[in-house]
């Protein structure tokens, strides 16, 4: 039910942002913008009322709440910038997909390891832009003039747009410059940024398998719960049967 709320409300939202439509259905979008606007907040005051305290307890929660508030924040004067933030209720599909929520879960988890390789990206891309510079600032300062500009060279080279353009230009003068963008290419493309994808993989095996894990215990816990419950019931089967042979013996 919120699913197809949050997904009926993401659609009104981008249809207002056409002036045509917004001419001849305003009122109706306005509308379902507000209905939608009301579900979340009843939605969010039911889970406060069942689960108090251990509401707050939930990053997944204090996520919702924070995008509702800004919701439910005046739209007029200074503040009339954040009707374009309305938009981030869409962002509420994360917390109720379970799958998209695992996948959050996982780049969070993945932060730390993800930080060492940007320090390493960073580094290689900071050597690389010095060479650059000191190689071709002289026949192409729009590309490599200063260190500046030439990181910001080597992060489009890097990204793969149009860096055939800046190296045919770089070669057209410095033939043998292609070993230099084959070489940054090679390391920052097949290497670093391939090691971003593997930390990120990583953490969403470790959570997928965390999550199995707790699904065993719950199971394994089910499972006493139901076995200890068979075994008092024997027990007060094998008692009700020793008092009724008590009490045929007593007469």
């Amino acid at each position: 039910m919120i699913t197809v709320v949050i997904l009926i409300n993401a659609a009104t939202l981008g249809l207002e942002t056409s002036p045509a439509l917004m001419r001849a259905h305003g009122g109706l979008l306005t509308i379902v913008d507000h209905v939608a606007l009301y579900v979340f907040v009843a939605e969010l005051l039911a889970k406060l009322y069942v689960y108090r305290l251990e509401f707050l307890r939930d990053p997944w929660n204090i996520f919702d709440s924070v995008i509702i508030g800004t919701s439910l924040l005046p739209h007029s004067g200074e503040l009339s910038v954040l009707r374009a933030l309305r938009i981030m209720r869409a962002l509420r599909l994360i917390s109720v997909v379970p799958s998209l929520r695992r996948v959050v879960s996982a780049l969070l988890a993945a932060v730390p390891g993800m930080a060492s390789i940007a320090v390493l990206l960073s580094l290689v891309l900071y050597v690389a832009a010095v060479i650059s510079t000191k190689l071709f600032a002289a026949t192409t300062p729009h590309y490599f003039g200063d260190l500046g500009t030439s990181l910001f060279t080597l992060f489009q080279v890097m990204t793969g747009e149009a860096w055939s353009d800046v190296a045919r230009e770089v070669m057209a003068v410095h033939p043998a410059a292609w070993i230099f963008f084959v070489v940054f290419i090679l390391i920052c493309t097949f290497v670093v940024l391939n090691l971003f994808i593997a930390v990120v993989v990583r953490a969403m095996e470790d959570d997928h398998a965390r999550e199995a894990g707790q699904a065993r215990e719950a199971e394994q816990h089910t499972l006493e719960g139901v076995m200890a419950e068979l075994r008092a019931l024997r027990a007060e089967l094998r008692d009700s049967r020793q008092e009724q042979e008590g009490a045929a013996l007593s007469r």
